[in-house]
């Protein structure tokens, strides 16, 4: 069974009825507003307030197929990627919710008949046993009553094992574990009873493998180290997409699946060496396991850096490196894998098809930055190759010269038996902070430039903040306050920025910004640790003034027109189809439009054309478009329309169009309807399971396409010697004529 089908065989069952869960898609794997973790670790990330009573929704059952990554913090498996079957730094997982609404009975229900059923995973109930919180009496009852599991088949362990919690605070319950017995694949194989002891033994050698976990969310876990109850008892499912497809593709390995196969096909096509599924093969695994969380972490806004997020993207990048390296290459290979990336999720994850030259460009830019020292960093290495262990101050100096993080050079001196002083490195980058600091207040005489690595951020101005203009105007004058050139890429951080940057589906502005004697043609706009950065070609070193920014100003009306339009559309389909529809994603170019929204069924042609002169209807009584600034509970009360996969901070921006559309946004739009001029639909489509799919144009692309189908009739018209208003009788002549011949 293709991992394409069981994804969509987990979302078909949860959504049906008489179980009606919502689809919802994927959250960030950047956690919005969420400081206690590094990256989206579990799939109720994106669902914590919602289970700690701060948040409501419309629905109280969710179904969704979440993008994970653990490769920092708490959850950290990025030292095993490449040696194991199991481990990634970047998984997806299979996940279903109850908010207050069933809690154990039916979750148990629902997990054995997905797991079982002939119409779903078909598993023998005889290759299956169960975990549960040893004193979880209710849950282990269940089993047996519900789903007719024999009690030797259901085993009791403790906090380590069943109870689960996504961080050091935030919602956590007793759990429930369904693993399979993976020992032999043969059909009609059976398992037979197993005592506690070995068991644990053959879960820990992982030939009885865990691939469905019920959370059972019961508690709030505090920083204090107190507990208290939730507001009302939940349910979290995750089960790991990868670990279900390698049992039901009957492979050993999740990397033997055909989530992995393809990525390491391509990997073998670059290197130009064989494939080990054997210990030989560590290298490729890490290559296509760690080609999967870049795309998916710069598509979703993080940038390499030396701290933070961006740090841990830059270890898992430089990590990959040094194996291409091993395998021979010399040239950057993840930026060409990457592609292969978007071709296998591409379908599944929309961010990365729109992303992909940002993916490809970053990801090479790292990959050149890094070879350029990775042979002298390994030269060095090999000179310590003689010693017990590896000191600070040696693991600093290849960090500082060579751009060696400290895990890496953990790695390599760990596959040596050698140690490394990692509380000396720490010591020492501290140091070099303090020097950092210290240089930076001495050279703001130069600008605050200072001697500078190629590759590095430079900042120009201490401590002042980046003022986003953009809803004002789209031209500043303004100076950079810190910039970045990585061979002939350049980064500016503007101090007066009126660029956009790609957010809640409206593309990043293009411009110019100009200084003296320099010019940088702005291609794209991207999110560096909070602030926007105007990024383009730039041959010459980079010398910064005082400088003049322009949006394109013609594409930038043409987003905004289609922005507005967005906004429209949706409240004609709640209007014309039913309030059920809710927006599930949208694209706003400058050349088109595209609106994802939760619906049953296609839409008529008739259904269609009503929606289409609805919305030109308030275009055309050229409405005032009005934006403000409220609190999230007023706007919320007011009836402003949210997007839960998005989030929002305690004020938030709200977008009216008096009597048609309150929504809160942060995109740019039209200060009236009347500037849209014209809309029309183009295509409408389905794009997953109760969501359809429309694309439109406005204004002068909408003008163009009806002149071009003029034309297209004109021309047809034209071939069959008649007139475009005869053009139909015509053809129903010539097919008559040619029923009778």
């Amino acid at each position: 069974m293709k991992s394409s089908d069981l994804r969509r065989k987990f979302i078909d069952y949860f959504t049906a009825p008489p179980r009606s869960h919502r689809e919802v898609p994927s959250g960030s794997l950047v956690p919005p507003d969420d400081p206690t973790l590094l990256f989206t670790n579990a799939g109720m990330v994106q669902f914590k307030r919602v289970f700690q009573g701060l948040e409501r929704r419309d629905y109280a059952r969710a179904v969704t197929c979440q993008k994970c990554v653990r490769a920092g913090g708490k959850h950290n498996d990025l030292e095993q990627v490449g040696y194991t079957a199991r481990h990634h730094t970047f998984f997806e997982m299979l996940c279903n919710f109850s908010f207050g609404d069933y809690f154990k009975k039916e979750a148990i229900a629902y997990a054995w008949e997905w797991v079982t059923g002939t119409d779903w995973l078909g598993l023998d109930p005889q290759r299956l046993f169960i975990t549960v919180h040893h004193a979880d009496d209710e849950a282990r009852k269940l089993w047996r009553s519900v789903a007719g599991v024999p009690d030797d088949r259901i085993y009791g362990l403790g906090d380590k094992d069943n109870f689960w919690q996504m961080g050091d605070t935030g919602p956590c319950g007793p759990c429930s574990e369904i693993l399979v017995d993976i020992r032999s694949t043969e059909r009609g194989a059976r398992s037979r009873e197993l005592g506690l002891d070995e068991f644990v033994r053959l879960s820990e050698a992982g030939q009885l493998l865990e691939i469905w976990n019920l959370v059972f969310m019961q508690y709030d876990q505090r920083a204090d180290g107190a507990r208290s109850a939730l507001p009302a008892p939940s349910v979290d499912t995750g089960a790991g997409l990868e670990r279900i497809a390698a049992v039901m593709q009957t492979v050993a390995s999740n990397y033997d699946t055909d989530l992995f196969q393809p990525l390491i096909e391509q990997a073998v096509s670059i290197v130009g060496r064989p494939y080990d599924r054997g210990p030989g093969g560590a290298p490729y695994r890490v290559l296509a396991d760690h080609a999967r969380a870049v795309a998916v972490l710069l598509a979703d806004g993080v940038y390499p850096s030396n701290e933070g997020r961006g740090y841990v993207l830059r270890r898992i990048l430089r990590r990959a490196v040094r194996y291409a390296w091993l395998l021979g290459r010399r040239e950057p290979t993840l930026a060409p894998l990457t592609q292969a990336v978007n071709a296998v999720m591409g379908p599944v994850y929309p961010e990365l098809p729109q992303k992909a030259a940002h993916i490809e460009r970053v990801t090479r830019a790292e990959e050149e930055r890094f070879l350029e020292t990775i042979e002298g960093g390994l030269a060095r290495l090999g000179q310590l190759a003689n010693q017990s262990a590896i000191s600070g101050e040696e693991a600093f100096q290849l960090y500082d010269t060579f751009g060696f993080p400290i895990d890496l050079t953990q790695m390599i001196a760990g596959e040596r038996t050698q140690a490394v002083d990692v509380a000396g490195f720490e010591q020492a980058l501290e140091k070099q902070r303090r020097r950092s600091r210290a240089a930076r207040k001495a050279g703001m005489g130069d600008g605050g430039r200072g001697k500078r690595g190629v590759g590095e951020w430079v900042e120009l101005k201490k401590k002042v903040r980046q003022q986003w203009i953009g809803y004002e105007t789209t031209r500043a004058e303004t100076e950079p306050i810190a910039f970045r050139q990585t061979g002939d890429q350049l980064e500016l951080i503007l101090e007066d920025n009126p660029f956009y940057a790609e957010s809640g589906g409206q593309v990043s502005d293009t411009g110019v910004v100009k200084g003296d004697g320099w010019e940088l043609t702005v291609e794209a706009v991207e999110k560096v640790d909070g602030k926007s950065a105007v990024v383009g070609t730039f041959g010459d070193p980079f010398e910064p003034t005082p400088a003049l920014a322009q949006v394109n100003e013609a594409r930038r009306r043409n987003i905004e027109r289609n922005h507005t339009a967005t906004h429209l559309v949706h409240a004609a389909l709640r209007k014309i189809l039913g309030t059920h529809v809710r927006q599930a994603g949208s694209v706003v170019a400058p050349d088109r439009l595209r609106f994802d929204f939760s619906h049953h069924g296609p839409i008529t042609d008739e259904a269609l054309a009503h929606i289409e002169e609805e919305v030109n209807e308030q275009i055309w009584a050229n409405l005032p478009v009005a934006t403000r600034d409220m609190a999230y509970k007023e706007a919320i009360a007011a009836g402003a329309m949210a997007f839960f996969t998005e989030k929002y901070g305690d004020r938030v921006r709200v977008v009216d169009v008096p009597g048609v559309s309150l929504e809160l946004c942060g995109g740019t739009h039209v200060p009236t309807t009347g500037q849209i001029a014209l809309f029309r639909f183009t295509h409408e489509t389905g794009a997953a399971a109760g969501v359809r799919r429309i694309e439109a144009l406005t204004g002068p692309a909408a003008y163009r396409h009806a002149l071009d189908l003029q034309h297209r009739l004109a021309e047809a018209a034209g071939l069959l010697k008649t007139q475009p208003e005869h053009l139909a009788r015509r053809i129903e002549a010539m097919l008559e004529e040619n029923r009778k011949l």
